[in-house]
């Protein structure tokens, strides 16, 4: 005896077949191509008009005077000419400027990140009495002008014979940049894995050790980007060096960049040349330092 053969089951009337998965993917990946490529564009714009500024600048400062008159700003140089930047780098001593400078931001940069950890220490996870007080001060302390800051910084810079000495610039902005960097490590560390603390209080460890052993390590990205942040912005501070290093011995890159732009006495191209080599410095470290900035940054964004 055999089996009726199985008949075909007809698909239910209203029901529509399913439409098979397979070519999804492919589809969303067409329709992200044309917003990907208007993405890009869109930062390739950006960074050529960044960057612009920056070549245009460079191909002046190797340009002849001759040159440049005769072709504009905009022109190739037809041959190398360094006599600009040897002149510049001659005439306000360079040498002594960029040590100034790099004495100045680096020593700022430290002093400002570690004053930052111990204020931040203090209000994030000491938890202080009226720790929202402070916050709001030193908030506050950031949106200060530095226009405001300069009669009472340059009298008490006089009284406590600092006056044209670079200690004045160096306390003046380590105490500046902890303001931001308490403020921003106070949120971070109000936020600080309470396990870590815990197990650390466990050991035996006391609350300085406790700083140094477990919260610094971890917050090191944080801190990376700070200390890389506090570099930059003290290189490229203007009004304060100028008002408190008068003497030539003591002024910083931009303070000379600046006095001697004022005595109009130099060319379009040793004017090039000089911001060239006033950047310079700041781009290179900014470069040497971009993947711990990348990895601080990620890192935050990750917490």
């Amino acid at each position: 005896m055999t089996a009726p053969p199985v008949q075909p089951v007809a698909p239910a009337v209203g029901t529509a077949p399913r439409p098979s998965r397979a070519g999804a993917p492919t589809d969303r990946r067409k329709r992200r191509r044309p917003t990907r490529f208007v993405v890009l564009a869109v930062l390739l714009v950006a960074v050529l008009l960044t960057v612009a500024p920056l070549l245009v600048v460079a191909m002046n400062a190797v340009k002849n005077p001759a040159d440049y008159a005769g072709n504009g700003p905009l022109a190739a140089p037809r041959s190398l000419y360094f006599d600009g930047i040897v002149d510049f780098w001659h005439r306000v001593d360079f040498t002594r400027k960029l040590l100034n400078s790099l004495v100045i931001s680096l020593t700022v940069a430290v002093g400002g990140v570690v004053l930052s950890v111990l204020n931040a220490y203090a209000l994030g996870i000491g938890r202080v009495r009226g720790r929202m007080w402070f916050l709001v001060f030193f908030l506050v302390a950031n949106l200060l002008p530095q226009e405001a800051l300069v009669y009472p910084l340059y009298y008490l810079a006089k009284s406590l014979y600092l006056y044209d000495s670079p200690l004045s610039v160096i306390i003046i902005f380590i105490v500046v940049q902890s303001a931001f960097g308490t403020y921003l490590l106070s949120s971070v560390y109000l936020e600080f894995p309470t396990e870590l603390l815990d197990a650390a209080e466990v050991d035996g460890a006391g609350r300085w050790r406790t700083l140094w052993r477990v919260v610094v390590p971890v917050s090191r990205p944080t801190l990376a980007v700070l200390f890389t942040f506090f570099f930059v912005w003290t290189w490229n501070e203007f009004f304060l060096p100028l008002i408190f290093l008068v003497s030539k011995d003591n002024q910083t890159v931009p303070v000379a960049l600046g006095v001697l732009q004022g005595d109009r006495m130099m060319d379009a191209t040793t004017t090039s040349a000089s911001a060239l080599i006033g950047i310079l410095p700041a781009v290179i470290f900014f470069l040497i330092f971009q993947r711990t900035l990348t990895r601080g940054i990620a890192a935050g964004a990750l917490k």
